[in-house]
């Protein structure tokens, strides 16, 4: 399908919704929208789910792009994990100065602070690690901690339906390298595995499958950002502190939201036997409006070059955060 029937077709499919607000009079016509506002992203390649919400005093609205549909998020699950974590921590189960053992009985690919080394360290500087620089170690060392099961329940809670994580992400990554769903390859083997220059990639098994993934649709990712920025999950004001402060580390923020604009949000990709994905889900504040998003892509190498896809992507959200955040300061002038 050419670019402009593609466009054509999913411009058509997209939608800009009024949202009623209690208490706060909704605008006629598109309430403040912005027609064509996910153009850019939806002209990339594979599939996409996407919605914005843009929550202004009186006449909030909505963009979407097939909303409801579970796509692979990749790391932007570890946002569950730290809030369930700081639950236990707000509890008294948990504490963030504990000291957490870093060795490869929790070892993962992927993350650049504690792949390659072994210690303790505080329960605060793992759950930074995993958000801050996405660090699979700290968020298998987090998940262990607490237990998958338990990030399971605050999902089950929040009414997430469509929300799912794996128990670990070494588990993960050992069942897509072609383990048995109950199988762990360990640190040596699965690190075996991923520098095999030729592997059997016959018995790998597709990022999003039904039995060991992550994966969400952006409306339940939008619900959620909404629901935990506001306290919703926690009963103290300082634990939604730091889970802010924890949630405006993560380094997808300086890639996508503009300049000088708090934000809280986490990214995922991931790169797989010719299956790729870029996800990115948050909430940026502009002027005190609220914009909370979550713009998710999956694609294969014979859809579009991995490089210019994921470069392109980065370009869209970007451009979509730039569009709103111009028009909110617009309005506020």
């Amino acid at each position: 399908m050419r670019r402009r029937q593609f466009l054509g077709s999913a411009l058509g499919a997209a939608g800009l919704t009024l949202l009623p607000r209690r208490g706060a009079r909704a605008a006629r016509g598109a309430g403040g929208g912005i027609p064509h506002l996910l153009e850019g992203f939806l002209a990339l390649p594979g599939t996409k789910s996407a919605q914005v919400d843009v929550d202004t005093a009186e006449s909030p609205w909505r963009a979407t792009f097939q909303p409801h549909e579970p796509l692979f998020c990749g790391s932007c699950f570890k946002t569950f994990v730290l809030a369930a974590y700081l639950q236990e921590v707000e509890a008294g189960r948990a504490d963030e100065n504990e000291q957490l053992a870093i060795d490869d009985d929790v070892r993962s690919p992927g993350g650049s602070v504690f792949e390659n080394l072994n210690g303790t360290t505080a329960a605060r500087n793992v759950l930074e690690a995993m958000i801050a620089n996405s660090d699979n170690t700290a968020t298998d060392v987090a998940m262990k901690r607490i237990g998958a099961e338990r990030v399971r329940s605050l999902i089950a809670g929040a009414g997430l339906s469509k929300v799912r994580i794996p128990d670990s992400t070494r588990r993960f990554f050992s069942y897509v390298a072609g383990a048995s769903a109950a199988e762990d390859l360990g640190w040596k083997g699965l690190r075996e595995v991923l520098q095999d220059q030729n592997p059997d990639t016959a018995k790998f098994h597709a990022p999003l499958n039904d039995v060991s993934t992550m994966a969400a649709p952006a409306d339940e990712l939008v619900a959620y950002y909404k629901r935990a920025l506001a306290g919703e999950f926690f009963e103290k004001p300082e634990t939604l502190r730091e889970f802010k402060r924890i949630q405006a580390m993560a380094d997808s923020i300086a890639v996508v939201a503009p300049a000088d604009t708090p934000c809280y949000m986490k990214g995922g990709s991931i790169d797989w036997n010719g299956f790729h994905c870029m996800a990115s889900a948050g909430q940026m504040i502009v002027r005190g409006t609220p914009v909370t998003f979550a713009l998710t892509l999956n694609w294969r190498d014979s859809d579009g070059d991995q490089a210019k896809t994921a470069a392109a992507y980065k370009d869209a959200v970007a451009g979509v955060l730039a569009t709103v955040n111009r028009r909110l300061l617009e309005v506020g002038t």
